[in-house]
């Protein structure tokens, strides 16, 4: 799934990094996040150091600004 990087920074609001996979998906879900971004996250294997780090993760999975 594409994700919109909109969603994806709301879902990380108040990330403190470094983070792992599972700390960003929990936090994610606190922060009302779909649960397919949620499974999303949880798959990254790796401490990420910000938000850019979140997003190489994701690779060609981000969609740019809806219009």
């Amino acid at each position: 799934m594409a994700w919109q990087v909109t969603d994806v920074q709301k879902a990380l609001k108040g990330a403190d990094y470094p983070m792992n996979g599972e700390q960003l998906a929990d936090l994610a879900q606190k922060n009302g996040a779909d649960d397919a971004l949620v499974d999303e996250l949880r798959q990254i294997k790796r401490e990420v150091d910000g938000p850019n780090g979140v997003m190489k993760e994701f690779k060609g999975e981000l969609g740019g600004p809806e219009g």
